[in-house]
């Protein structure tokens, strides 16, 4: 894969498209730092919207859960699917109402779904979800067993099909505004993590672990 995704119609920026890119490692950047996703599909010709866990695997996003989900029986059909990860960075706080606005950074994905079922893979992609969560954490916890694996599905879609989209700086406020009495500026959005707080029947003998002790994305 290049520097870029090949643009289509669906990939290519309408309004503010100075915002926009189609820069191969802008997206994966988000779609590593983002905890989850929405994923949007059509079921029984009504559109739905799930807000989901995924990892990005290689050159494929994958979607893991139970084989009862209805989301995930409907996706390996092999439909068209819109995957949707946003981060937010700021409140932008205009002179005017107009101009409010956000920072942000966001990736869409377009693709068709495809069911994992090799064992290999359907296990690298499992490692690939928990290490998104948490990096070290597929080696120090126990890996699934054979009921486990067959109780779960995994859904790839290909990284060919994305645009990326961002907005940085400051509020973009008029000329004849600047004087007026209003406060303008950022308020920084940041997701915090606590201290980690052990289960109430776990081990005393059992240690933290440096990557959860000292967690961030």
């Amino acid at each position: 894969m290049g520097t870029e995704f090949t643009q289509t119609d669906r990939t290519t920026f309408g309004r503010l498209p100075e915002r926009g890119s189609h820069d191969v490692d802008a997206a994966y950047a988000i779609l590593d730092e983002a905890l989850f996703c929405h994923v949007g599909f059509v079921f029984d010709g009504k559109p739905a919207v799930i807000p989901t866990i995924h990892a990005r695997d290689g050159d494929r996003l994958v979607l893991h859960g139970s084989v009862a989900s209805r989301m995930l029986r409907t996706l390996k059909q092999g439909v068209e699917v819109c995957v949707v990860v946003t981060i937010l960075d700021a409140l932008v706080m205009a002179r005017s109402a107009f101009h409010h606005s956000m920072n942000y950074r966001s990736v869409v994905v377009y693709g068709r779904a495809r069911l994992v079922e090799d064992l290999e893979d359907k296990l690298a992609a499992m490692a690939a979800v928990t290490e998104h969560v948490a990096q070290g954490r597929w080696s120090d916890a126990r890996q699934p067993n054979r009921k486990e694996i067959q109780a779960t599905m995994i859904i790839e879609v290909p990284l060919a099909e994305a645009s990326v989209k961002m907005r940085s700086g400051p509020p973009g406020d008029d000329a004849e505004d600047m004087e007026l009495d209003v406060w303008a500026g950022l308020i920084p959005v940041s997701t915090e993590f606590g201290t980690p707080i052990a289960a109430p029947d776990l081990m005393e003998s059992v240690d933290l672990s440096d990557y959860l002790r000292d967690y961030t994305r």
